[in-house]
């Protein structure tokens, strides 16, 4: 059993308002919305469930003051107060506090939307021109909608590079006068405090790489943070009782020393600008990573990329110099490490964001000992789910997104449940059925749990996700869960019991082409366990997920690597935060990439393929497998109890983790 926390959970008063705890979800869009961006049952469910956890602070993320086209939430109305008040009370009734986190886009909003409105218009008569049998005006009407929206995306797309530089001060002003009549109508709602969002508009002005003006709002430190000090002033005029926080971003450095970011500030002007906040009457400072390079892992990283936490230096310089409280954002992925920050006093509280998507009850947890969940890091459910306009999730949790109608149930008497899988699958299942009351075995063939985890694992950058399983082999302990490793159970173990639940996973294969059969082929599992070794020239087989980390992994041992795919890229399952990263390497690296190829057979001296019409010769000492996975067969003739089966080995497809899991999940629930 750990040992509980202690700094995390200690109060702190933050201006008007005191937070029970330390710990913060700090601002995340999650796509849970209404289509009105107001607060509906699912987001509510998904809040109240952090609140549910212990959650002291609650930030909620991009909340447009302006009825935007912004998959957000909005508080552009009064209509929009209801809703609000609703998650006020319901997140006050479990002791937690609340924030609105407002920001407005940095582009021109009504000039936008009046387009798009135009667009539907033309698109509406062009419809009612069609039902009346009038052809002409049909087809007019349609070329001027679509016409209208090609316009309007590329007047989007122009003013997110230069609407900051080209924005009248008429604009500027009506821009912060929403953002305070939106604070006025969230004191109203009985919302707690409001967190101005430094990036966007706000950090494209604060920049010296997009704020290109001459006027009073460029050129000099003064002049660039003279709109986020109004904001502050029209913000506490139009709610002076509710607790301001700001988000400071900055704009720091990676290891090759190019900047990171371009709104915000760089470290030097940050600590002047937060100087100048705290007089001007912010109760807190979140300081964070700057955005704007339209890749969202340059301020919410993938694992591996950036080290722990690496904000935290410019937090701490921060909370040298003013007397608020300061809170730090960015992969701050365990409760020790968030107690170590507070216990050397580099920061007051600890935002748990993409952490808390994994396992809600983190502060219910650190105050009892119990094993935590904790992030991978892996931003395969939450931020590629952002960038593509799809809802947040957790590739571990099974019930992001559905708090209102997912959760464990009560089991149904004494019952013994044989799993048989010690992957990830397995484990998911054995921990919901023991949480069930129900009587567990785990039977794993291996020598340790993990399955195809420990896989995954080998890569370089990828060793956090070994995270997983460590967290399974802590909690089932605890929940009386039996393992068995080394133990291939079949039929006899199975009817032992009153169900079971079978994930046996997948296993790799090979195409079946002259000279698969060579000694010089071997498999992407074999190379990546090292079970296989390889050398020289290698050409990899497959360029999807597993095939180009493979490559990665062979690159680190000082192979030269070609690629062959039969798709018309590589990496077409990887996170996009993390894609860069790996094309970088590759380029470096010189690793050649054949799309399009079809391998035909292998040779003593190497590869034979084609694309399209033509011959494609590879030579190579190597050749590694890495064309996908497919079920292991398990025989369920003669079974005499309920058996499911979860995981890759359910189905024609195999799974990734987030289908694991939520098979698993949904299998263990029902029995």
């Amino acid at each position: 059993m750990a040992k509980p926390a202690k700094l995390l959970l200690e109060p702190i008063k933050v201006g008007p308002i005191e937070l029970k705890n330390r710990i913060m979800f700090p601002p995340l869009t999650t796509g849970y919305e209404e289509r009105d961006g107001s607060i509906g049952p699912r987001s509510l469910a998904f809040y109240e469930r952090l609140a549910k956890g212990g959650v002291g602070y609650i930030v909620i993320g991009d909340v447009a003051p302006v009825m935007t086209a912004s998959p957000t939430p909005r508080l552009a109305s009064d209509e929009q107060i209801p809703a609000f008040t609703k998650l006020a009370e319901t997140l006050h009734a479990h002791g937690a506090k609340v924030a609105l986190q407002l920001f407005h886009p940095e582009y021109d909003v009504p000039g936008v939307g009046r387009m798009v409105m135009l667009s539907g218009a033309a698109a509406r008569a062009a419809q009612e021109a069609k039902a009346a049998g009038d052809m002409a005006t049909f087809e007019a009407k349609m070329a001027e909608s679509s016409r209208i929206r090609t316009d309007a995306y590329a007047k989007l797309h122009h003013d997110m590079q230069h609407f900051v530089s080209e924005a009248s001060v008429e604009q500027l002003h009506q821009i912060r006068d929403a953002i305070a009549a939106a604070a006025g109508r969230a004191s109203k709602a009985g919302i707690d405090a409001i967190e101005v969002h430094g990036d966007r508009i706000v950090g494209s002005l604060c920049s010296v790489v997009l704020n290109h003006r001459t006027d009073e709002y460029g050129g000099s430190f003064d002049n660039r943070v003279r709109y986020a000090l109004e904001v502050v002033a029209a913000i506490k005029a139009a709610a002076p009782d509710l607790m301001l926080e700001y988000k400071l971003p900055v704009v720091t450095r990676n290891a090759d020393g190019m900047s990171r970011g371009k709104g915000g500030l760089a470290p030097d002007e940050a600590c002047e600008l937060a100087k100048l906040l705290e007089i001007a009457g912010v109760d807190m400072i979140q300081v964070a990573q700057a955005n704007h390079t339209g890749n969202m892992g340059d301020t919410i990283p993938p694992m591996g990329t950036v080290p722990y936490n690496w904000t935290l230096p410019v937090a701490e310089r921060v909370k040298a110099l003013v007397g608020i409280p300061i809170a730090t954002v960015g992969r701050v992925v365990t409760v020790e490490a968030g107690e170590k920050i507070l216990a050397e006093g580099k920061a007051d509280v600890i935002g748990y964001g993409r952490s808390l998507l994994t396992d809600p009850d983190i502060a219910l947890k650190a105050a009892s000992g119990e094993p935590i969940r904790e992030c991978l890091n892996c931003n395969k459910g939450c931020v590629d789910a952002i960038q593509n306009r799809r809802n947040v999730s957790c590739v571990l949790n099974a019930e992001n997104g559905d708090e209102a109608t997912m959760s464990v149930k009560p089991g149904e008497g004494p019952k013994r449940v044989a799993v048989v899988g010690g992957g990830i699958a397995g484990l998911e299942a054995a921990r919901v059925c023991a949480l069930r009351g129900y009587d567990v075995t785990v039977y794993e063939a291996a020598d340790k749990l993990g399955g195809q985890v420990n896989l995954a694992a080998a890569p370089p950058r990828k060793s956090e996700i070994l995270r997983a399983t460590e967290y399974y082999e802590k909690v089932l302990p605890r929940l009386g869960v039996k393992v068995e490793l080394g133990h291939k159970a079949g039929l006899e173990e199975v009817n032992a019991a009153d169900a079971a639940i079978v994930a046996v996973g997948a296993r790799d294969f090979s195409l079946p082409v002259p000279g698969a059969d060579s000694e010089k082929v071997v498999s992407s599992w074999d190379v990546l366990s090292d079970a296989a070794k390889v050398s020289g020239r290698v050409a990899v087989i497959g360029g999807g997920l597993v095939g180009t980390e493979t490559a990665e992994y062979l690159l680190r041992g000082g192979c030269e690597v070609t690629i062959v795919e039969m798709l018309d890229k590589i990496a077409a399952g990887e996170s996009s935060t993390i894609l860069p990263t790996i094309m970088a390497e590759f380029a470096e690296k010189g690793v050649e990439e054949h799309v399009n190829t079809k391998l035909v057979a292998i040779t003593d001296e190497g590869v034979e393929a084609t694309c399209g019409d033509d011959a494609v010769r590879i030579p190579c000492d190597h050749v590694v497998m890495a064309v996908g996975s497919k079920a292991v067969p398990f025989d369920v003739d003669g079974a005499k109890v309920p058996v499911t089966l979860v995981g890759d080995c359910s189905g024609e497809r195999t799974a990734d983790i987030a289908s694991a899991i939520r098979t698993a999940y949904e299998a263990a629930n029902a029995l």
